[in-house]
């Protein structure tokens, strides 16, 4: 006889209404888009420096630029996603996701008419801003349309998957527009402003959500007989998240962000230039070095689809903390093992595939954990914060990752440094609280 878990697994889809539907379609494929246009700079990174650097720049000067400019996208998905977490606190999920998808799909194209690493630099910034709104808001706004969905977690890792998406949708694009240079692979990142159409149509805040700007307006409407609890409630959102009752789910979240992103991010920015690198030592190099990028962020891509749509429910059957811990010991084994222990390309498409599932679908735990850490009312800026304070300081990694380029003459002993700040999640899931079987905090 199957498990209870597989049978749920089965039934998990049945009973969703039309708006949980939509939700979960929009945000998903929000998020794949929203990976696929971040991706695509990792993808063109050395040609479009070589171009507008001129002549032939050395690697380390790729590297020194190439780390800013990942750095100043970071910085842009940072205090977008910290900007835009609290406008959705306040205004609603719904309409601050259609600003962010507009915004990055705007700035994401108009990276293609840089004539310098300076435009590219500004462009890269503002479609980070959009960037790292549209996953922040669309955590909570999922969250809260399945709160009451005993299978939430599933759904929140199934929704995550998109970001893998992303990565394979990314190095198919890569694969098929990049041969005609790396301004129209920049042109495809219009394409995401499609789902704006959906969202006008289709969606509605979730009823965790209004209920709590309801009590709000309640609250502000009777401010002279309210309660100390009540005043604290309409205290300026990102100030609650340092009072007593949060302030500790709030520096787990920050660990735990900070770590994945530091380990998460390098890999990122940096894997299609090792795998460039990794072929080059096995003779392959130029454009018929092409194919076999496109094929190895393909690769991790896939890995990383099942890894997210496991997490759910590995964290429903072992607990939110054993699971995340457990996918962070894997990016820490497979990450040094990618970047110290192979010199060839060889190995790299059987162990990118797990690689992937490691890396990529600890960001489930992003999903499923931190929005069960806090209340309704300041959950956007609670997960923009993790992330985006996360994100302020790991957009150094990149850079510091850039410079170690010259110091150890290649991109491997870089990255693989930088894998290591893993052990900053593992730290945090080690004191923080378990919360499977818990409701969603109201």
């Amino acid at each position: 006889m199957p498990s209870d878990s597989a049978v749920g697994a089965l039934k998990f889809t049945r009973g969703l209404s039309r708006y949980q539907w939509t939700v979960f379609l929009v945000v998903w494929a929000g998020w794949a888009l929203d990976a696929t246009d971040f991706g695509l700079y990792s993808a063109v990174l050395r040609p479009a420096l070589t171009e507008l650097l001129g002549g032939s720049p050395a690697m380390s000067d790729i590297g020194r630029v190439g780390g800013i400019l990942a750095m100043v996208g970071l910085l842009g998905w940072a205090f977008g996603g910290f900007i835009f977490g609290i406008i959705a606190d306040y205004i609603g999920r719904v309409r601050t996701l259609a600003l962010s998808i507009l915004i990055y799909s705007v700035f994401t194209a108009a990276q293609g008419f840089s004539h310098s690493p300076l435009e590219l630099g500004f462009f890269r910034f503002l479609g980070g801003l959009g960037t790292g709104g549209e996953i922040i808001v669309g955590i909570p706004l999922v969250a809260e349309a399945f709160a009451d969905n005993a299978q939430r977690a599933w759904v929140l890792g199934i929704m995550m998957t998109g970001g893998a998406f992303g990565s394979l949708i990314g190095g198919w694009v890569y694969g098929l527009i990049g041969p005609y240079g790396w301004r129209w692979v920049f042109f495809v990142g219009i394409c995401p402003a499609i789902l704006l159409a959906f969202i006008r149509r289709g969606m509605m805040e979730p009823e965790h959500f209004t209920a709590m700007r309801a009590r709000r307006q309640t609250v502000r409407a009777e401010i002279d007989t309210a309660t100390a609890e009540d005043r604290e409630f309409l205290r300026f959102v990102p100030l609650q998240l340092f009072n007593p009752q949060n302030r500790f789910s709030t520096f787990v979240g920050l660990m735990f962000c900070l770590g994945t992103l530091l380990a998460n991010w390098t890999t990122v920015i940096w894997l299609p230039t090792i795998i460039t690198q990794m072929v080059g030592n096995d003779g392959i190099k130029g454009a018929d070095a092409i194919p076999f990028v496109s094929q190895g962020m393909m690769l991790w891509g896939v890995g990383g689809i099942f890894g997210y749509a496991s997490f759910g429910f590995i964290a429903d059957w072992i607990g939110r903390r054993p699971a995340i811990i457990g996918y962070n010991l894997g990016t820490l084994v497979l990450g040094l093992v990618l970047y110290l222990g192979l010199s060839s390309y060889h190995l790299y498409p059987y162990l990118l595939p797990i690689y992937g599932f490691f890396v990529l679908g600890q960001f489930s735990g992003h999903a499923v954990y931190l929005p069960e850490l806090f209340p309704t009312h300041i959950r956007a800026t609670a997960v923009s914060f993790c992330n985006g304070t996360g994100r302020i300081i790991t957009s150094a990694g990149p850079l510091v990752a850039g410079l170690l380029v010259g110091y150890f003459g290649g991109f491997n002993k870089g990255a693989a440094i930088m894998t290591c700040f893993i052990i900053l999640s593992i730290i945090a899931l080690a004191i923080g609280r378990e919360t499977r079987e818990q409701p969603l905090p109201q």
